[in-house]
């Protein structure tokens, strides 16, 4: 019975940490916004967004300003920094103006993306010319 108690207890704290707090078309936000939910926002938010869940920002979502999150859908239009931990997913609709920061990068064919972009963990790689090459290359 105490392992039931515990799965119930354990049920529950995960259901509230997975609501989703959404921001509807008609609504505007302006400031900084602080949470542990996910977030879908339809509106327009002009400030940070910074959660330990996801964003989603619907073909109609607008955003001017820092995003800093898990992982994010984008669908809409961005004006600022993103950085996102794990996977950012660029819809076909999406509209990036800024600087992205993530930890995996996904892009759907269409995405207007004008943004300097990092990968989290990835090493800087450096080009050399075709006379550096030479000079490294040995032949037995």
């Amino acid at each position: 019975m105490a392992f039931n108690l515990t799965n119930n207890k354990l049920m529950q704290q995960h259901r509230e940490s997975n609501k989703i707090d959404i921001i509807e078309k008609t609504t505007r936000i302006t400031g900084n916004i602080t949470s542990q939910a996910d977030f879908r926002i339809d509106g327009r938010v002009d400030g940070t967004i910074t959660t330990t869940g996801k964003v989603v920002i619907g073909e109609e979502g607008v955003v001017e300003g820092k995003i800093t999150c898990e992982n994010s859908d984008i669908a809409g239009t961005i004006k600022g920094n993103l950085d996102i931990s794990g996977i950012l997913s660029l819809k076909s609709s999406a509209r990036i103006e800024g600087e992205v920061i993530a930890g995996k990068l996904a892009v759907e064919s269409g995405a207007n993306v004008d943004a300097s972009i990092s990968m989290k963990g990835a090493k800087k790689m450096k080009a050399i010319s075709s006379t550096e090459n030479s000079k490294t290359e040995k032949t037995a």
